[in-house]
This record gives C-alpha cells, structure tokens and sequence, in this order.
C-alpha cells in the first residue's frame, strides 16, 4: 500500500512542478521587463526549488566521456561485457588507437570495482571509476534496480551475489584486481575465500576492501545500531513493500529505494534543509556555478533504485544481526566460508577517520579473519579528516588514497601479467 500511495503521490503532483517549471522559465525569460527584480528572482527561485524537490530522479548517466593519459584525451565508452537480469558487468572501453599512443607498450592492470547494492546506483562511484581509468583496465558492477526485474527472473540473494561476484571474476581471468566499495565487502571476501578454497586460477592479485562492515560490532555507528536494536520481523513488516502494477517487477517484495532515502536523509536531516536553503538564496542570488554543485549531488544522491526483499533481508541477519563472515559461521550453498582459505590474494583495507557508516575497525577487521595472507601481502589504511563518501570520492581520495591502492595493485601484479596482452573480453549474457 505505501508504495502505491508513493507513486500515487507523485502523480498528483506532477501538474504543480509542470507549472513550476512554466513559471521558472517566464520569470527568468530576456523578455520578462521584471526579469531582474528582487520578487521575480525569488519567485523562481522558490519554484525551481520545488520542482527539484519534487521530481522524480532517473538512474544517472555516467558522464566519463573521456580519460586523460600521459596528456592525450582518450575517449571512453562503458559497454556491458557480462549480463544477467540481475546485473550489467561495465567496462569502460578505452579507444584501441588513441590509448595506444598515449600509453605506448605498458599493460594497464584489470581491475573490477564492485559497487554497493545498497539503494544507490553504480553511478556514486563516478568518481572512482575516473580516477582509475587513466591506467586501468576498468570494470564496474552495474546491479539492478529489483522493481525493473520481472518476478519471472527469480529471487536474488546473498548466495546470488557472491556466485554473480565469482562469474564475473572468472569471467575476467586470473590476475585480476578487485575493488570492494561499502557494502560489497563481506560478499566480495566470501567470493574470494570459496574461490581461494576451490583453488580457482581466477582467484584474484589483490582484494581492496574500502569502508565496508566486514565486522560491524567494531565501533558501531547510527545504522549499525539500528540493526542491531530491531528484530527481522520489524524490518520486515516495516521496510518491505511490494511493486506497483506499473513496473516490469510488478508485485516483487522489495525494500524500496524511497525508504531507504528517507532513513538516510533523516539521519543528517538538518543538513540537507541547510544544503536547499542555501540552494535557494543561490538561485536568488544568481550564483550558477554554487547552484550547479548543488543539483550535481543531489541528481545522484536523490536517484535510488530497489532491493529485493531476500537480498535486504539476508544482509540484515548475516552481516548486521549475526556477523556470520566475522565468526565464521557463514554458508554459501552448503559450504562454509573460510577467509583463512586465502593464501595469495594480496589485501589492503581502507577506512576513513570520521566515516559515520561503517566506523573505525569495521573494515580493519577482514585482517583478522584472514589469518593465511602472508604479512608482507597485507596493507592498512586510514585516510585523515574524511567521512564514509571520502573514502571513495572526493580530492583526498584522488591525491592520498587512490595513490595508494594503484601502488598495492602494482606491487602485487605478477610478471607474467605486466607483459601480457589480454584478449578482450566476449559479451557474455547469463
């Protein structure tokens, strides 16, 4: 019923932003003789305001149309190399002629960032992805949006998660690089460890965990606390709710992204009142360029996309409520996941000082469980004066961080690696 009467919502409202936008755009028009007036200016202000806050915010474009290396443009286009309805595997195709100039004979490593399935599209890591492509071969998970996907395509949960992790590796061939950003972490390193156990070749070269609760009793924050507080069945009976007739996921249980914003937006409430305020007296005042930042974050911030109820569900009981990964009681189809299984993925951890999501030690804690990883392959790292987003964004991610992660994957890349040329990749669809 809530989610009917969410869509039901924006209906109704759809005819006011329409005439907010009509007058926006004729206060502001060279034509209007008051154009420039103090009550004309916050008159659209006011409704460009509304329409922002009002619209409906699409799965954003990826905006990377182009890399820079050793001072060539190169141009860029992500095109999907692996797929199931669950999934798109992105890689972001570097122009064969232009990269090869720019580059000469180097071997750029292959890396596969796995994005958070956590209410935000792939498109958050924009700025990851951007920094790596100079000398990457980058792949990006691009997950689903769960009421895009009709129920005839089946459930998905954390088992489907880590098989789908484990393809796309395999898929990329061994001496691959992985990125675990967030929310992927417990899942990559469960990917990693039943790889490791089966002594797959496309194990990968090294595993970057990047502020991600692979222990989430370690320095618990607001939402691990809510958690931990609730039973399953209050979250069941409270966040999911089932798909409209009008999306391909008709009648799907999901956890919908609108409620997942709501709990983020309400933890830092003031904030973001701040942030439109401020919006506001900007559009007033004029000032494009502190108006443009704005609606930058908040396009992607405020585009969200669905979860199916058993993924939502299942990381609630095993990474939240029971820690199965940290005490070793996790199962994946039968069999127990053992981290101490891996003995040649190299690991570095990231954490940032003032992450309020996944506090300090969180991510630390994958060093605990994988007792078998040499010292020497071992790395840590907390970044000063950042939060949960800084850890992947942001300047101090593009001068301190990344810096960092692009040194571990080098020192860990085999010789045979450096100097291979890989085949590319076949479009693969499951």
């Amino acid at each position: 019923m809530l989610y009917s009467l969410y869509e039901f919502g924006h209906m109704s409202v759809a005819p006011f932003r329409m005439a907010a936008l009509m007058q926006s755009s004729m206060l502001r028009s060279p034509f209007n003789p008051i154009a420039g007036s103090d009550i004309s200016r916050t008159a659209a202000a006011a409704s460009e305001l509304f329409e922002s806050v009002t619209r409906r915010y699409r799965k954003p474009e990826w905006k990377l149309p182009t890399t820079t290396i050793n001072g060539v443009d190169v141009a860029v286009t992500p095109r999907s190399v692996w797929s199931t309805p669950w999934c798109r595997m992105l890689h972001f195709e570097r122009d064969a002629k232009a990269l090869s100039n720019a580059r000469g004979e180097r071997t750029d490593p292959t890396v596969l960032i796995v994005a958070p399935m956590s209410g935000h599209y792939a498109t958050l890591l924009r700025s990851t992805v951007e920094a790596f492509l100079p000398e990457h071969e980058v792949y990006v998970t691009d997950w689903s949006d769960a009421r895009m996907v009709p129920v005839m395509a089946g459930r998905f949960d954390l088992n489907d998660y880590i098989d789908h992790v484990m393809n796309m590796l395999r898929a990329l061939g061994p001496q691959t690089h992985v990125v675990a950003v967030c929310q992927p972490g417990p899942l990559v390193l469960a990917a990693v460890s039943l790889m490791a156990q089966a002594d797959d070749p496309c194990t990968p070269a090294t595993m970057t965990i990047m502020g991600s609760p692979i222990d989430a009793r370690k320095s618990p924050t607001a939402p691990n606390k809510l958690a931990e507080t609730r039973d399953l069945e209050w979250f069941s009976q409270n966040m999911i709710h089932t798909v409209p007739a009008m999306y391909p996921g008709a009648f799907r249980r999901v956890y919908p992204g609108f409620v997942q914003l709501a709990s983020f937006m309400g933890m830092n409430l003031s904030r973001h009142v701040d942030a439109h305020h401020s919006y506001f007296q900007n559009l007033v005042k004029g000032d494009g360029d502190s108006t443009d930042k704005h609606r930058e974050f908040y396009d992607e911030y405020l585009a969200v996309m669905d979860l199916s109820e058993e993924f939502y569900m299942q990381t609630l009981d095993e990474v939240f409520q029971k820690y199965t990964l940290a005490n070793g009681t996790m199962m994946h189809r039968g069999e127990r996941v053992d981290p101490g299984a891996i003995t040649k993925t190299a690991l570095l951890t990231v954490e940032g000082e003032n992450d309020d999501i996944s506090g300090i030690g969180q991510t630390q804690a994958a060093h605990d469980i994988c007792v078998n990883i040499p010292e020497s392959m071992r790395r840590d790292y907390i970044q000063a004066g950042v939060g949960h987003y800084g850890v992947f964004s942001g300047r101090r991610f593009r001068t301190e961080i990344y810096p960092r992660v692009r040194e571990f994957m080098r020192a860990f890349q085999s010789e045979a690696s450096r100097s291979l040329k890989r085949a590319k990749l076949k479009v693969v669809s499951e």
